[in-house]
């Protein structure tokens, strides 16, 4: 055969099989290869996504591509920064990610897509709020997570509290009931700063603002000091340690022995608790971190995850169609109810309400937060200063001192540059 028939005769061979024809229409699939991370969706959902995104969408072909956390952030800066065409179309990052991918540049603005076509106005704030900067959208809320409050129903019941509390008062109240018998009325540990970010954010103030200087600590505002003052009321209820986290020791294993009535946690921590204290089984309950007022759940800490696309993506088109689609209304649901996760938009939170701890945690989720949308946060939380002022208040230490304290501190390591 002539050198060029073997070729052409090759080439033909080649799109008719590995080169990916579809075999009805014969145009060829391009591929969408998209970044998740690891146990953020079962294989099953992954697979009915898949499905029905190709069938849907006949000129495309996923390549979904299965990450560690460990070491996530240097390879995905790797690959905004990449040449050519081998790297991700879509990455999932987790949402307080999101500002330092957005500062070191490479992703695409997905602003127009956001306001016209995928409803930015109704997204659970403290996944969106990350990913925007200077008005615009790069970051797309995919799924949420956040605190409740996990009890149990017995002793519930003993202390004569008949339904879960609605404000901050009530569940004082409530916990102090709790706290006698031989029994914690909830057990805080006293390092436990996502809780202590709700009870400042209820009540106005900031973990940081940022101003014409640049961002400053503001935990000696006077909301702030309210919010480590509730914090401090709620945490003498119980036994936990002033000097340690809700790891140290695992809270989990606290709850289990038996002797506390109520922890704050995310509700998938149950499932823990009653494998190590088979007894608790059928005696959870949980409800939302109550707020100031009845009509309005407290603040939380939000964390979860946002999709975007690098810039230098050669299929555009497609990943802002797999985005659209894994954050759309129906695939959105669908994953909330697979992993028990938050939807991305309250509306949408009917779509777990036969979960006692997710529909708990999506009430939650209304009025969740993210830490201050600056990559230097990560900074702050290396060397964590709160969880110092935390302790030394929970020790008798002057509230307003240790809050000056640490606010400038907070402002110190937020002037370290990680550009």
């Amino acid at each position: 055969m002539p050198r060029r028939l073997l070729a052409l005769a090759c080439v033909s061979a080649c799109l008719l099989t590995a080169c990916g024809v579809l075999p009805h229409g014969g145009t060829a699939r391009r591929t969408v290869t998209v970044w998740l991370m690891k146990d953020s969706a079962s294989p099953e959902f992954l697979r009915r996504f898949t499905d029905d995104f190709e069938h849907t969408h006949p000129g495309l072909a996923l390549d979904i591509r299965i990450q560690q956390w460990t070491g996530i952030g240097t390879k995905v800066q790797a690959a905004l920064k990449a040449d050519g065409s081998d790297g991700p179309d879509v990455i999932e990052v987790g949402n307080t990610q999101v500002p330092q991918y957005i500062d070191k540049g490479g992703l695409l603005d997905l602003t127009l897509e956001s306001m016209r076509d995928w409803g930015l106005d109704d997204w659970l704030p403290g996944l969106a709020e990350p990913g925007q900067r200077d008005g615009q959208q790069f970051g797309i809320p995919w799924y949420a997570a956040n605190r409740v409050v996990i009890y149990r129903k017995d002793l519930f019941a003993e202390a004569g509290v008949t339904a879960p509390p609605k404000t901050r008062q009530e569940w004082l109240e409530a916990t102090r009931k709790l706290n006698s018998a031989g029994h914690q009325g909830i057990y805080l540990a006293g390092q436990d700063w996502y809780t202590l970010a709700g009870f400042i954010w209820d009540e106005g103030g900031e973990l940081a603002v940022e101003g014409d200087a640049g961002w400053r600590g503001t935990l000696d505002s006077p909301a702030a000091l309210r919010g480590m003052d509730f914090y401090r009321r709620l945490h003498a209820l119980g036994a936990g340690p002033a000097g340690a986290d809700e790891e140290h020791p695992p809270q989990a294993g606290v709850f289990a022995s038996g002797r506390a009535a109520q922890i704050v946690a995310v509700p998938g921590l149950a499932q823990s608790i009653v494998q190590q204290n088979p007894g608790l089984k059928g005696r959870l309950g949980f409800f939302p971190v109550p707020g100031r007022s009845a009509g309005r759940t407290g603040a939380v800490f939000t964390g979860g995850s946002d999709l975007v696309v690098p810039q230098n993506t050669d299929e555009r088109k497609g990943a802002l169609a797999v985005v659209e689609a894994l954050t759309g209304a129906r695939w959105d649901s669908d994953l909330a109810r697979t992993m028990n996760y938050v939807p991305n938009k309250a509306r949408l939170a009917p779509a777990v309400a036969g979960e006692e701890g997710v529909a708990a945690m999506a009430a939650g989720a209304a009025h969740g937060r993210a830490t201050p949308s600056t990559p230097e946060w990560a900074v702050v939380e290396a060397g964590n200063p709160i969880k110092r002022y935390m302790t030394a208040v929970l020790t008798g230490a002057d509230p307003a001192t240790e809050a000056r304290r640490a606010s400038r501190r907070i402002t110190e390591e937020l002037k370290v540059s990680l550009r």
